[in-house]
């Protein structure tokens, strides 16, 4: 469990803020006490963290990882303690058409931070860097544990392969209390992506339309919902401040792999619009087949499990998204 102790009275960077974790992670950490910093690149109305109103309780900085010089000001102006380093490009699509721009920020911009991080005069208690199951590649051999090589060989798998390694590279170079987070697929309310599987299809469900399955539905992944995730990220940073857990790697996922199109089934359910079936394009030619985690370890060392099952992530998604969308 979570030492509720661990960010009262600190002050928290926040990359990514705005994001569907961000978001969560930033009313997580407030509820704690802490004082939230938060990077943002763009301001969106239809954020969480906007429509709940957590982002006039914090401070906000306007600008992009690519700024080494910013992140420099932000870590010594503010006396930052605690970094959740969630900020990147997270679109595969995005990212295959436009390699450059998902590099700048995915892989500068990590190692822009952890530069920042290294040159910080006021030693950084904690610093979680957010990677993916995605850091690994294709893998004949699963479920992935810590020790599966990071082998991503399209842009958007080989972005978060690099910035996944330069952060153990920081930690154990320069002895820096840095751990890397690798989730499994998150969703949740508050997720605007509609390029998504999970919010595509609750949104073709409220419009009355049939989801969309880029795939042929046979892609089986596993599904972390964001409550869930934001917890494994502040068990992880607060083993950091504890002085545990530097230059370590932790997987967090339900550990239970499904296929795309029983997803879509599930949310047809927790919509109560099962008598929409899906439209499936076979499109998916940079998807891997099958991807997922082994999470024993952070139950191990971290004591951290995921509280949800898919069915309950999935209802509490679909009311969020009822009350948001009508």
């Amino acid at each position: 469990m979570t030492d509720l102790r661990a960010f009262d009275g600190r002050t928290t960077f926040v990359t990514g803020a705005s994001g569907i974790v961000g978001s969560w992670l930033v009313r997580s950490l407030l509820a704690q006490g802490a004082h939230v910093v938060a990077l943002i690149r763009d301001e969106d109305p239809r954020s969480e963290l906007v429509r709940s109103g957590d982002d006039r309780r914090i401070t906000r900085v306007h600008g992009a990882l690519e700024d080494v010089v910013l992140l420099e000001r932000i870590l010594a102006q503010y006396e930052v303690d605690v970094i959740f380093h969630l900020g990147a490009q997270t679109q595969v699509r995005h990212a295959q058409r436009q390699p450059w721009a998902t590099l700048e920020a995915n892989v500068r911009g990590t190692y822009n931070l952890l530069e920042a991080v290294r040159r910080c005069a006021r030693p950084i208690q904690s610093t979680v860097v957010a990677s993916s199951d995605k850091a690994y590649g294709e893998s004949a051999v699963l479920p992935y544990t810590e020790e599966h090589p990071l082998a991503g060989r399209n842009i958007y798998d080989a972005s978060k392969s690099m910035a996944d390694l330069m952060a153990s590279a920081y930690a154990n170079s320069y002895g820096l209390p840095i751990a890397i987070a690798r989730c499994a697929n998150i969703y949740g309310g508050g997720d605007l992506n509609w390029d998504r599987i999970v919010p595509g299809t609750i949104r073709s469900l409220i419009l009355g339309e049939p989801p969309v399955i880029r795939s042929d539905g046979t892609l089986q992944r596993d599904y972390l919902h964001v409550d869930d995730a934001v917890e494994a990220y502040l068990a992880l940073g607060a083993a950091l401040v504890a002085g545990r857990e530097g230059g370590e790697a932790f997987n967090f996922g339900n550990d239970r792999p499904i296929a795309v199109l029983q997803i879509v089934e599930e949310i047809g359910r927790a919509m109560g619009r099962a008598d929409l079936a899906p439209i499936i394009q076979s499109d998916a030619p940079n998807e891997i087949p099958a991807q997922w985690l082994d999470s024993s370890k952070a139950r191990r060392r971290l004591g951290w499990m995921p509280r949800l099952t898919l069915p309950q992530g999935l209802d509490r998604t679909a009311a969020w998204y009822r009350a948001v969308l009508g």
